[in-house]
């Protein structure tokens, strides 16, 4: 191809496709919507999994870089009970097959793999528009405009490039996500470093539980999850950073009779409290070829958080990366091939996903403890 493919996100599976076009020669355009790389937090470690995003990352050609990224011991898992003991123990023996890594380190490395002004910040999607024969028109808050003969959307749940496809549209799981941080947690909280482990650490109980990540630096990132209603949670001020106590006030109130070193990673939480309401799209989701367009990662395939999305979306960037380059001037030969191969392993991995119910309902958490030990 002569022309861009025009990539709408700069999530995960929008670069890794960027980086396997470009490695083919072939060149794309990415637009997003956050101003700058550093606009906000690009989330917390990330299990990437031999099947799917190691795999991706081989054939962008990152592997070496990638390895280079990964933090040691972080696989370790310990499940808790609302007491502060030890449930189940799982140590990192360096044997396991999905290696941690920061999700803003991971993001950045294929950042700084793509040449320069591949990116376009700033551009949020105000719509996109169908001009026939497979060409499309995207226009952006600020009045611009792009026209493109290859779009693909890479823009998450909210996507505005589905709706060209799909009608589907995300719904809500029951189940919100409440997410803090504690900085350098050894040294400036080291009773809840050392509850927290080496690795990641769940305390469930049915409709709640908490969930901490030991990241770079000794950061312990946490998420309080609950199965509440949107009316619950919209109850709660998570807008206002003036009302950051008021809000962690009324969900560490959930957790009362629970051990100091557990509701202390979200009590002493250094940056405001972020609430994020779980959604997913049908597990079959699929849409008819449609000329000039397709979809990849949570905008085509949207489940609930078990480890799997990001790595889902690199392997959809790296295998639409593959047909595109595998077809030259045949885009519609390259999507066809691309959707038949993406459905089928999207609904496999949707149906393999955890029922966060199941996570938070009355077995809970013997539940897990049952999944891990295989018992």
């Amino acid at each position: 191809m002569t022309t861009p493919v025009t990539i709408i996100g700069a999530g995960l599976g929008g670069l890794v496709l960027s980086r396997v076009l470009h490695t083919h020669g072939i060149p794309s355009v990415v637009y997003e919507a956050e101003s700058s790389p550093s606009a906000r937090t690009q989330g917390g470690l990330l299990d990437i999994r031999d099947y799917n995003g190691q795999p991706a990352l081989e054939t962008a050609g990152l592997t070496k870089e990638f390895r280079e990224l990964v933090l040691a011991g972080r696989q370790a898992l310990r499940l808790l009970d609302r007491d502060g003991h030890v449930l189940l123990e799982v140590p990192d023996d360096g044997t396991g097959g999905n290696p941690e890594v920061q999700r803003g380190e991971l993001r950045q490395l294929l950042l700084d793999s793509l040449p320069a002004g591949t990116v376009h910040w700033g551009h949020k999607v105000g719509g996109v528009r169908s001009l026939g024969d497979g060409r499309h028109e995207v226009t952006f808050a600020d009045g611009s405009t792009v026209t493109t003969s290859l779009l693909v959307g890479a823009d998450g749940a909210w996507s505005r490039v589905r709706p060209l496809l799909s009608a589907a549209t995300p719904e809500y799981t029951g189940i919100g996500f409440v997410e803090t941080h504690l900085f350098d947690g050894d040294h400036r909280h080291p009773t809840s470093a050392k509850t927290v482990g080496g690795g990641a650490m769940m305390v469930l109980e049915p409709g709640k539980g908490i969930l901490a990540h030991r990241e770079r630096g000794g950061n312990l990132h946490t998420w309080v999850m609950l199965a509440r209603s949107r009316e619950w949670f919209a109850g709660i001020d998570f807008t206002d950073p003036a009302l950051a106590f008021e809000a962690t006030a009324r969900i560490v109130k959930e957790f009362d009779g629970w051990a100091p070193e557990l509701t202390t990673l979200v009590t002493a939480g250094e940056t405001a409290p972020v609430l994020r309401t779980i959604h997913t799209l049908p597990a079959e989701h699929r849409w008819d070829r449609t000329p000039g367009v397709t979809l990849l990662g949570d905008a085509a395939h949207l489940t609930v958080p078990n480890g799997e999305g990001a790595n889902l979306a690199m392997y959809d960037g790296a295998e639409l990366g593959r047909a595109i380059a595998a077809h030259p001037g045949d885009v519609e030969t390259a999507l066809a091939d691309y959707e038949q191969a993406m459905f089928p392993r999207s609904a496999a991995a949707a149906a393999e996903a955890p029922d966060l119910y199941v996570m938070l309902g009355e077995g809970t958490p013997h539940t897990l403890i049952n999944t891990v030990t295989g018992s």
